[in-house]
């Protein structure tokens, strides 16, 4: 699969729209502030203080001045609350523009791999190993798989440029259920719970993107094929739903980028992470 800088765009704009919606969803609680603010063209700003949707992404596709104007602003809201502004920047954006990020104190602190795949529901499988929506009354059981898979990562020779408390994950993961599209899986193992994941439907003007996140097997579970299950069962999911492109972000070198390209996912780009403290 190759991507160029229309798909790029398109799934930048999924991801731009995700974070928008977590941003809202916390937001509407009215327990914590919420700093979001549009960017010029499909980018948005996000800082919640704390969470993994502290972020700028989608940023670098639109006009220069337009873009520009936004950041600077949205930095300047940041900086009066003595946080630190993170931005993904697309290795398919404009790219020329990373010297200026860099000049006013930017630094690159990691970098994350974006892969997608071409769906076609008689080149999948079935999963070898049960997983299943998790229901409304198991939204716990669910969050307390995935954050503690989270806590024990699998090794890579890249490791994550950001680590969050558990509080924090668990968090997260209340808000972004709400998130339109948004789907949570359970796996299973002779009877336990072995991992979860999650599932996000996009509907944008060209058809619907299935992004997969929050993929966690527990310690105790691994090495038996609970991601390949998992993975698997989301993108029959995703097939059902009418999506004909999934994409999913790991960390170089890493368990689920492996997981991913075994299962016909191919990196498309990679996204630079800078950070201005």
């Amino acid at each position: 699969m190759f991507a160029d800088v229309v798909l790029a765009r398109r799934i930048e704009a999924a991801e731009a729209g995700l974070t928008r919606e977590v941003a809202q969803a916390v937001r509407a609680k009215g327990e914590r502030e919420v700093l979001m603010r549009p960017l010029g063209g499909l980018g948005v700003g996000v800082w919640i203080g704390g969470s993994p949707f502290d972020k700028v992404i989608g940023w670098g596709f639109g006009d220069p001045e337009a873009e520009n104007a936004g950041l600077r602003a949205f930095e300047d809201a940041v900086r009066s609350r003595e946080g630190a502004v993170q931005l993904e920047l697309s290795t398919l954006a404009d790219l020329s523009r990373a010297d200026a990020l860099i000049a006013r104190g930017y630094t690159l602190v990691g970098v994350e791999n974006v892969l997608g795949m071409r769906l076609d529901r008689d080149a999948l499988s079935a999963p070898a190993i049960e997983v299943r929506r998790a229901r409304d009354d198991e939204g716990d059981a669910w969050i307390d798989a995935v954050v503690t898979g989270f806590e024990h990562p699998d090794s890579g020779p890249a490791a994550a440029h950001e680590t969050f408390a558990r509080d924090a994950l668990v968090q997260v993961f209340h808000d972004i259920a709400s998130a339109t599209g948004y789907r949570r899986y359970l796996a299973t193992h002779e009877g336990a719970i072995a991992g979860g994941a999650s599932l996000r439907v996009h509907r944008d003007e060209h058809g619907a993107i299935a992004q997969l996140a929050g993929a966690a097997t527990l310690p105790a579970h691994r090495r038996r094929g609970v991601q390949s299950a998992l993975l698997r069962a989301r993108l029959l999911d995703a097939v059902e739903a009418g999506c004909a492109l999934a994409v999913v972000t790991t960390q170089p070198g890493s368990r689920s980028q492996h997981n991913a390209q075994k299962a016909g996912f191919a990196l498309l780009y990679t996204r630079l992470v800078l950070v201005r403290s």
